[in-house]
């Protein structure tokens, strides 16, 4: 009897031990599902071996071909003016010891990038590359050194307009490589994206990276920002020069970076080419770019601005001042208001208050979306000329 029950014993202990083997390393054997390393929530899988991989360009030199020819060098000289002593100011000083020999002292450079936009030889590029510049000379891909002429700036985007002109009564060889202009509405995070320039003064290059962001402001660098941010290397040299999509089409010129050292950390900023499309058909067809203003000054609403004042939330702008006799005073515009929407855009904060503003025709009427005492009100308000400003003004 006893030996019985050792053999039955025996019998259920490797019975149960093989059901534990098998229901944990095979339990779609006993038609379970498995227990460990099982998921609970629904995931989303790559595709399997057996499906097309998405195809990425091996080269892109096909972008780079297109678009070098159009990227240019600049280099200007600026004339150094020596003070003048006072005592030069005394007849008798000068009876003496003759004429101030100062005068203009030695000249100093710059170095920067640009890009042909017209056959004709217009140049775009950046306004503190060709600043108080006395002379301004263009190197073009094939070899050939001209002299250029500021047709215009804009301080408060940081662009300007060049225009390529002829050497020693010489006609200028035409057409010149014009670029072509990309789509912003193209333009996506994650896009891959070729900065063209002459970094350092070494000669043309360029590098590649990614778009980083898009729409990047309250950046200190300008009066009105809606950068590209990149991690395409833009480093000192670049600046004017171009950022252009895979395709070689142009999508922005490059402005700035972000750096501790003064090389590229990765950071770079362009400017949209919708952005410097819009200012550079200005500057060609009047000389200058032509702003909307109505005369007040705004401030950011905070989250404890929104609960002091009971709003739902810190959208808008917070108008803190009024100028007496301007627009915004004569549409009825007062200290405390939030602006809410100008002509039926909505309005996330001051920055996108003022480009909203600046937008606008000087002369029309425009509607403005008001809240006062958390009630909300539309005015109309007849937009001025926004005075133009140098980049020591802002």
């Amino acid at each position: 009897m006893r030996r019985l029950w050792l053999i039955f014993a025996q019998t259920v202990t490797f019975g149960v031990a093989l059901l534990f083997v098998v229901s944990t390393l095979k339990p779609e054997w006993l038609g379970k599902a498995p227990v460990f390393g099982t998921s609970i929530v629904a995931l989303q899988e790559s595709a399997t071996l057996g499906e097309a991989p998405t195809l990425v360009a091996p080269s892109y030199r096909q972008a780079a071909k297109k678009a070098l020819p159009s990227v240019v060098h600049i280099f200007t000289a600026q004339k150094v003016r020596a003070r003048r002593h006072p005592l030069y100011d005394d007849p008798a000083f000068r009876h003496f010891f003759g004429d101030d020999p100062g005068g203009d002292g030695p000249s100093s450079s710059g170095l920067g990038s640009g890009v042909i936009v017209s056959s004709g030889g217009y140049v775009l590029t950046n306004n503190h590359v060709v600043e108080s510049a006395d002379q301004i000379e263009v190197a073009l891909s094939d070899g050939r050194n001209l002299n250029a002429r500021l047709v215009g700036s804009d301080p408060e985007s940081d662009l300007a307009v060049l225009q390529i002109t002829a050497d020693n009564g010489k006609a200028l060889a035409l057409p010149l490589p014009a670029i072509t202009f990309g789509q912003m509405d193209d333009v996506l995070v994650g896009d891959v994206t070729l900065a063209i320039g002459n970094p350092f003064g070494v000669g043309q290059t360029v590098t590649m990276g990614i778009i980083s962001a898009l729409g990047r402001s309250h950046l200190g660098i300008n009066t009105f920002e809606s950068f590209i941010q990149t991690d395409a290397a833009i480093n000192p040299g670049n600046s004017g020069g171009a950022l252009v999509d895979s395709r070689g089409n142009l999508i922005g010129i490059n402005t700035a970076i972000y750096s501790r050292s003064g090389g590229s950390l990765g950071i770079g900023f362009a400017i949209p080419i919708s952005i410097a499309r819009n200012v550079m058909e200005q500057i060609i067809e009047t000389g200058t770019v032509t702003r909307g203003w109505i005369g007040v000054e705004a401030q950011e609403i905070t989250v404890d601005l929104a609960e002091s004042f009971g709003l739902p939330d810190t959208r808008g702008a917070l108008i803190a001042g009024v100028l007496r006799g301007g627009p915004a005073d004569a549409g009825g515009i007062k200290p405390g208001d939030i602006l809410l929407a100008v002509a039926g855009r909505a309005v996330e904060d001051p920055h996108g208050m003022l480009d909203l503003i600046a937008g606008q025709k000087p002369g029309e009427a425009v509607s403005f979306q008001l809240r006062r005492q958390n009630k909300l009100f539309d005015i109309t308000v007849k937009i001025g000329k926004r005075a133009p400003q140098s980049r020591e003004d802002d």
